[in-house]
C-alpha cells in the first residue's frame, strides 16, 4: 500500500510540473512517510539542446530550496584517449544524460548503536532511483576482448525521511573500464532571498550569522540557516569516507545560491557512490537536534563484529610523568572517569617527522606498560596522543605496540582533511585501530558525516571551537544547532581553568548539553584543583552515552536545554549565551506518575566556594514546569533519579 501511495504521488506530480517547462517523463516528486518532505526533480533542455537537472525541496508546504542545479563535474578525455574510446564533445558532462528508468523502495525499521544518544535509531524512508545513461553504444567500438564504446551510466538517488532529505550520485560498474575524474558537483541549494547563514569558514573558526552576500570563502559544514518563512534549515554532509570534503560557497552565477564546494577532485573506481548532500528542516530550531539520527542513517552499518571492548566514557589529562598520571588515575576512579589521557609530547616534538611514537621521551619517566597495570586495576583505561606525522610514517608500527603496552584509545592529532587521499587514508587508519581493538578520538579539523555507525570504534572528533580557544557562552549557545547536528565533538569542558569565559555551572551543563562518548571534563585542570565541591558530583554521576535525548527548547546562539536519559535517571543542561535570562523547564518528558528526586546545580554568587555553584533539591514530577534565572554566560545542571517507593 505504502509502494502504491508512493508511485502515485510521483505520478501526479510529474504531470504538474511538466506545464512549468521541464522535460517530459523526467519529473518525480518523493514525500517523506509522513508527507511533510517533498523533493521535486525534473530536467529541463536548455536552448542548446543540452539537458540540465535540477531539484527542489519545501517542508510542511513552505519553501526550503528553490530550483536549484544537480550533477558531477567530470573530465575524462585523457581516460578515454588512453583505452581508444572516443572522447565527450559536450561541455558539461551532464549535458546529455538520459532517464532511462525508475525504481523506489520504502523502508521502515529501527536499529540499535554500539552507543549514541539514543539506544535505538529509527530507519524510515522513501527512496527513488533516478537511472541515467549518457551516451549510446554506437560511440567507438565492441570486440570479444574489449569494450571501447563510449557510454556511461549514472544514478541519482534520493531519499526523503521524516527527518529530512537526501541525495548523492551512484554510478554503476563500468563494462569499458573508464575511470572517472571527478573536477567537481554542479550542486547548488537556492534559498529564498532574505535567508540567514550561520557562516563558519573553518572547523574550529568563530561563527557570524550572515546574509548569503559577500563572503570572502567557503562555509563549513554542516550550515545552519535562517528562512523568512521561518523554518531553520541545516545543509549537511553524510558518508563522506573516499572522496573530497565539501563545503558552501556563494555561486557567483544566480543570488541566494550555494555552491557545492570540493576540496579537490577525486578519481574513483566504479562501481562508486559520492557522498550524500543532506537537507533538514525544522519549525523550531530545537527540531534539527531532535532529527540528527539522519546523518548515521545515512551511513553503512556497524563493521565490527565483537564490539564488547568498546567502552565510551569520561576523562581527564594528565601531565606527562609517571606520578601525574597516576595521580589522575586515583582521581578518575574516586570521581566515576574511565579514562586518563596523556598528549602532545610525551615521545618527542609532535611536529617533528623524527620523533619517533614508539619510544617515551628520554626525559620523561612514563612506563606505559606499568602504568596501564595501575590503571587496570582501578576500572581505569589509558589513551595517548599521536600527531598524524607519526602515525603517517608507523602506524602499522604502533598498533601492535600499543596493545601490548596495554594502551585503550589513540587521539589523533593534526590531521589533514580535504582531499580524497587524505580522507581515504584517515578512515582506514581508523578501521586499522579496530582490528588491534583501538578507540580513536581525532582532533583539529575533522568534521563527521556518520562514519562512526559503520566503525565505532571512532569515539569522537573535534572539528569544533571549544576551550582550546575558549570561546564565549554565546558561541557555546550556537554550537548544539551548528557543528553537533553532524555528530559528536570533543569540546574539552574545563572546570577549575580561570580561562573560562563562563560560569562554573555552565561548564557543567556542558557535560549534558553537548555529546561525545568520550568526554572530557577537566581539560586544563588537574585533580589539586578540587577541593570537594559538592557540585562535582554532576560530573561524577553524568553518563556520555543515552538511551534517550530530548531538546526541549533554544533559539541559536541564545539558550538551549537539553535533556538525557540514562536507565531510569535524566540528566538536564541549560546554558544561555552572554545575557541573562529566564527560562522555563517543561518535565513533561518524565515518566507520568512517578516522582523524581531533582539535585540542581546553579549559579549563586554567595555561595562560600571558588566555583560559587549552589546545590539544590526538588521533588519534580511530568507535571512540573521550573523557572528559573540564569546568570550572563551561565547556566544549570540538573540529576533527577526516582523516587524510590516502599
Amino acid at each position: 500500500m505504502i509502494r502504491y501511495f508512493l508511485i502515485l504521488v510521483l505520478f501526479l506530480d510529474s504531470l504538474q510540473l511538466f506545464s512549468q517547462g521541464m522535460i517530459n517523463g523526467t519529473g518525480r516528486v518523493l514525500a517523506s512517510p509522513d508527507g511533510n518532505y517533498r523533493i521535486s526533480f525534473y530536467q529541463k533542455r536548455a536552448q542548446d539542446g543540452t539537458r540540465q537537472m535540477y531539484y527542489t525541496v519545501s517542508f510542511k508546504g513552505k519553501e526550503v530550496l528553490l530550483e536549484s542545479e544537480m550533477g558531477v563535474l567530470i573530465q575524462n578525455h585523457l581516460f578515454e584517449s588512453a583505452l581508444g574510446i572516443p572522447n565527450d564533445a559536450f561541455e558539461h558532462w551532464g549535458d546529455n544524460l538520459e532517464l532511462i528508468g525508475v525504481d523506489t523502495l520504502s523502508v521502515n525499521k529501527t536499529w540499535q548503536p554500539v552507543y549514541g544518544e539514543r539506544s535505538q535509531v529509527k530507519d524510515q524512508y522513501h527512496q527513488l532511483i533516478l537511472k541515467f545513461r549518457k551516451g549510446n553504444e554506437e560511440a567507438g567500438t565492441m570486440s570479444d576482448a574489449y569494450d571501447k564504446r563510449r557510454y556511461y551510466f549514472m544514478n541519482v538517488e534520493l531519499r526523503a525521511y521524516n527527518e529530512g532529505v537526501a541525495f548523492r550520485y551512484y554510478f554503476p560498474e563500468a563494462v569499458n573500464g573508464l575511470f572517472l575524474h571527478i573536477k567537481g558537483e554542479q550542486t547548488k541549494f537556492t534559498l529564498p532571498e532574505g535567508t540567514l547563514a550561520y557562516y563558519e569558514k573553518w572547523a574550529q573558526g568563530p561563527i557570524s550569522l550572515l546574509p548569503l552576500k559577500y563572503w570572502k570563502d567557503e562555509a563549513e559544514r554542516p550550515l545552519t540557516l535562517k528562512l523568512p518563512n521561518g523554518l531553520t534549515v541545516a545543509l549537511a554532509e553524510a558518508n563522506m569516507i573516499d572522496y573530497a570534503r565539501g563545503k558552501f560557497a556563494l555561486c557567483d552565477k544566480k543570488a541566494n545560491t550555494l555552491q557545492l564546494s570540493m576540496y579537490a577532485s577525486a578519481d574513483v573506481i566504479t562501481p562508486y557512490n559520492t557522498p550524500w548532500r543532506v537537507v533538514m528542516a525544522g519549525e523550531r530550531p530545537v527540531d534539527l537536534i531532535n532529527n540528527n539520527d539522519i546523518i548515521l542513517n545515512l551511513n553503512p552499518e556497524n563493521k565490527i563484529k565483537d564490539v564488547s571492548w568498546i567502552k565510551p566514557g569520561k576523562a581527564i589529562r594528565s601531565g606527562l610523568s609517571q606520578a601525574e598520571a597516576k595521580a589522575c588515575v586515583d582521581f578518575a576512579a574516586q570521581h566515576g572517569l574511565q579514562y586518563v589521557h596523556l598528549d602532545a609530547g610525551w615521545y618527542g616534538a609532535e611536529m617533528s617527522v623524527q620523533s619517533d611514537a614508539t619510544k617515551v621521551r628520554a626525559e620523561k619517566d612514563i612506563d606505559f606498560p606499568s602504568l596501564t597495570r595501575y590503571a587496570a586495576d582501578k576500572g581505569v583505561g589509558i589513551f595517548v596522543y599521536v600527531n598524524q606525522r607519526a602515525l603517517y610514517r608507523q602506524l602499522d608500527s604502533i598498533l601492535p605496540l600499543y596493545k601490548q603496552w596495554g594502551i585503550k584509545g589513540i587521539k589523533f592529532g593534526f590531521v589533514q582533511i580535504g582531499s580524497q587521499q587524505w580522507s581515504t587514508w584517515l578512515h582506514n587508519a581508523v578501521k586499522k585501530c579496530a582490528d588491534y581493538g583501538l578507540l580513536v578520538d581525532i582532533h583539529d579539523e575533522y568534521r563527521p558525516t556518520g562514519f562512526s555507525r559503520t566503525y565505532p570504534n571512532l569515539l569522537t572528533q573535534e572539528g569544533v571551537r571549544g576551550n582550546e580557544e575558549m570561546p564565549d557562552a554565546t558561541h557555546n549557545a550556537t554550537l548544539p544547532f551548528t557543528r553537533f547536528l553532524a555528530g559528536a565533538a570533543d569540546y574539552t569542558i574545563c572546570y577549575y581553568n580561570n580561562r573560562i569565559k563562563t560560569t562554573h555551572a555552565h561548564q557543567l551543563a556542558l557535560a549534558a548539553v553537548y555529546y561525545s562518548p568520550l568526554q572530557f571534563l577537566y581539560w586544563y585542570d588537574n585533580p589539586k584543583m578540587c577541593n570537594g565541591e559538592p557540585e562535582i558530583e554532576f560530573f561524577d554521576k553524568v553518563k556520555t552515552v543515552w538511551d534517550d535525548t530530548k531538546a526541549l527548547d533554544g533559539a541559536i546562539g541564545e539558550f538551549v536545554t537539553i535533556a538525557r536519559r540514562d536507565g531510569a535517571d535524566w540528566f538536564v543542561g541549560s546554558i544561555t549565551n552572554n545575557e541573562a535570562r529566564t527560562i522555563t523547564i517543561d518535565f513533561s518528558f518524565l515518566s507520568p506518575g512517578k516522582k523524581y528526586e531533582a539535585n540542581i546545580y546553579s549559579d549563586d554568587d554567595y555561595v562560600a566556594t571558588k566555583t560559587k555553584v549552589r546545590v539544590d533539591k526538588k521533588i519534580i514530577t511530568s507535571k512540573t514546569k521550573f523557572s528559573t534565572a540564569l546568570k550572563a554566560s551561565g547556566g544549570l545542571a540538573i540529576w533527577l533519579t526516582p523516587v524510590k517507593t516502599n
